[in-house]
């Protein structure tokens, strides 16, 4: 089981570790597909928080994965549809630092992560 992920980002907020990867797709086995491979290359994060867009048939769905609600999910998701894009799913992966961020801060530091992947 290959996934190649068009683009990847690091970013750190107060000792949070964030990782953004953003992959082309067309059908959710896809996503499901690759979600399995970044727990196995991430076993130690907290969260794989997602979001994706398909054009046919038009499906979207944000994943909070544990994090507040509405504080992870929602925001990739708004990012991938205020670019305009389609056919794609973007994942950030978070290491937990230590250090609350509150939601304001999640909020913030996900979108900032899915901004850049999908520059």
């Amino acid at each position: 089981m290959e996934i190649e992920f068009a683009k990847v980002v690091e970013y750190v907020e107060k000792k949070s570790r964030f990782f953004g990867y953003l992959l082309p797709c067309e059908k959710v086995e896809e996503v499901e597909n690759a979600l399995k491979i970044l727990w196995k290359e991430h076993k130690k994060a907290t969260h794989i928080c997602y979001a994706y867009s398909l054009k046919s048939p038009f499906l979207e769905k944000a994943v909070d994965d544990g994090e507040p609600s509405s504080t992870a999910g929602r925001p990739i998701l708004s990012v991938i549809q205020k670019k305009g894009k389609s056919d794609v799913c973007v994942f950030v992966v978070r290491y937990f630092g230590g250090i609350k961020l509150g939601a304001g801060g999640l909020v913030r530091a996900y979108t900032k992560v899915a901004s850049e992947v999908l520059k």
